[in-house]
């Protein structure tokens, strides 16, 4: 298998020796993808009114109308990826590789700081303190604030960020792309998730090219989201800790400094700077979490963890199937929807990159990494910032009911960090925690966006840098013109889902069929 994949690459290289294929790329993916950005940062000028509300128009439509569609999508993924994972098919290795490009270690932690990024450090510490004095999630009945609220706070954000968005966002997608790449030569790009439906018809031309621009645009969507709210919320702390100015120009800075970290990153490719910057992440929060532990509320955090997870487990289903007709329609739509449809947006783009960076791996050891172990890890993180944050909550010691009513999470993140001990040391630890997890992002998004682009797993660096400065620059437009735009811009990416989730529909019945045609192919199962 390592000789059919190094041939393979030196057959690309022979076809396209400096590149010029993948720096021109593909003209109806370009064309539609930054014609977005420049509409909607045009748009945003001419009449911020307006856009803001046909985007709200639209993000409640889709919610109301499709929001169930979208749980649906992501529950029966995570169903049958686990299924898969169980067969004997499973043990077939994808990208024709013997042994994995790189170490566990490097993998899980590339795997961690891409799928969990920013928004994971971001909502962390809020979200869990939201649902237990704010809103009590309506799957729960409990008395805000009692200890009685603390396990249904918890398994509530457990649903958004655990088991079924990390599935849609690398595992039976991952194996299609895994199998049609490297196995028949089909490019890297989003179209190729609908070739056994379509055929030649989706690789060629402007059918292939439109797909493969609504991926990517969902993704611009909900990557300048990100990096738009880390520079605001840096830029806070930077106030609040050092008296720094709390202004656009410090906001600019922190995106000048954010764009050259991570653009540098992508630059050098995966093995070198996302597989270093994703590493170094790891450490640090492996570091930030275990202070919390021993120095924190330690027997509160065992405690909460046992509740919130056994909660999220024996409610699973539940959570993941309350809609509007059981919830109030606004908390669906700013909640559970909004969430799924985010990482729905994402799902095409994060399993190109999965599937690139898992040659040599088993599909049994890509799923577990995937949609186990990685969603459990998840929650520990969730547990350790949110269950601090309710415990000095219930304690008195801080106070965010009001911020997080008004949706403040940039406040509830350093707050929480303040209160803990050496809280000046963990609030700037935390807040270089978060910068980084943004930028890892950014780097293995610009890096999956150009080669999408190209149609090739390892794009030049002139489509890497052009994609990394571009969501830069619109962050920095939009932060210009208001922060709400920024949020109009996350909201859109609800809308976008509506296609990126037909792209992956196909992939619930292709993930295992792709499986055990891998399988046959290594001789596993006949």
């Amino acid at each position: 298998m390592t000789q059919l994949a190094s041939e393979r690459e030196r057959v690309w290289e022979e076809d396209d020796p400096i590149g010029m294929n993948a720096t021109l790329g593909d003209p109806w993916v370009l064309g539609i993808s930054a014609g977005f950005i420049v509409a909607f940062i045009g748009l945003s000028v001419y009449d911020v009114d307006l856009l803001s509300a046909l985007v709200s128009g639209g993000f409640t439509w889709t919610a109301k109308y499709l929001g169930s569609f979208f749980q649906l999508i992501l529950l029966l993924t995570f169903i049958i990826a686990i299924g898969v994972a169980a067969t004997p098919a499973a043990s077939a290795k994808m990208g024709h590789l013997d042994e994995p490009e790189m170490s566990t270690f490097k993998w899980v932690s590339i795997i961690m700081c891409t799928l969990l990024a920013g928004g994971g450090v971001f909502f962390a510490a809020g979200e869990p303190v939201y649902h237990f004095i704010a809103q009590s999630p309506p799957a729960f009945s409990a008395e805000l604030g009692t200890a009685e609220a603390v396990r249904g706070a918890l398994a509530q954000s457990f649903t958004h960020w655990g088991f079924l968005a990390w599935a849609v966002l690398g595992s039976l997608t991952s194996i299609v792309l895994s199998h049609a790449h490297y196995t028949h030569g089909q490019p890297l790009q989003p179209r190729t998730l609908l070739y056994p439906i379509f055929g030649d018809r989706v690789m060629r031309g402007a059918f292939g090219g439109v797909v493969d621009a609504l991926c990517v645009i969902a993704v611009v969507a909900g990557t300048v989201g990100p990096i738009g709210f880390l520079a605001t919320q840096v830029a806070y702390g930077g106030n609040v800790l050092f008296g720094v100015p709390d202004s656009y120009g410090t906001q600019l800075a922190v995106l000048c400094v954010l764009g050259v970290i991570y653009v540098s990153s992508a630059l050098t490719g995966i093995h070198r700077g996302i597989q270093f910057l994703s590493r170094m992440n790891v450490y640090l929060a492996l570091g930030i979490a275990a202070f919390i532990f021993v120095f924190g509320p330690t027997v509160f955090l065992m405690n909460a963890y046992l509740q919130g997870f056994g909660e999220y487990l024996t409610s699973f289903v539940t959570m993941a199937t309350m809609t509007s007709q059981t919830a109030p329609d606004w908390w669906m739509k700013w909640w559970t929807v909004f969430f799924f449809a985010w990482f729905l947006g994402y799902g095409p783009l994060m399993a190109l990159f999965v599937a690139r960076i898992s040659r040599g791996r088993t599909i049994r050891e890509m799923i577990i990494a995937v949609a186990v172990a990685a969603p459990i890890a998840a929650t520990i993180w969730f547990t350790l910032l949110g269950g601090a944050g309710i415990h000095y909550q219930m304690a008195g010691v801080i106070d965010l009911k009001e911020a997080l009513t008004n949706f403040g999470f940039d406040i509830a993140t350093l707050t929480v960090a303040q209160a803990l001990p050496l809280g000046g040391l963990m609030a700037v630890l935390i807040l270089i925690l978060t910068t980084i997890f943004v930028a890892t992002t950014g780097d293995s998004m610009s890096y999956t966006v150009s080669m999408v682009a190209s149609g090739h797993d390892k794009p030049a660096t002139s489509v890497r840098a052009f994609w990394g400065i571009s969501m830069a620059v619109m962050a920095a437009i939009l932060l210009y013109m208001g922060e709400g735009q920024v949020s109009a811009l996350q909201q859109f990416i609800v809308i976008t889902a509506i296609p990126v989730s037909l792209v992956i529909l196909p992939s619930l019945w292709l993930g295992p069929r792709s499986a055990y045609a891998l399988a046959r192919e290594q001789g596993i199962v006949t």
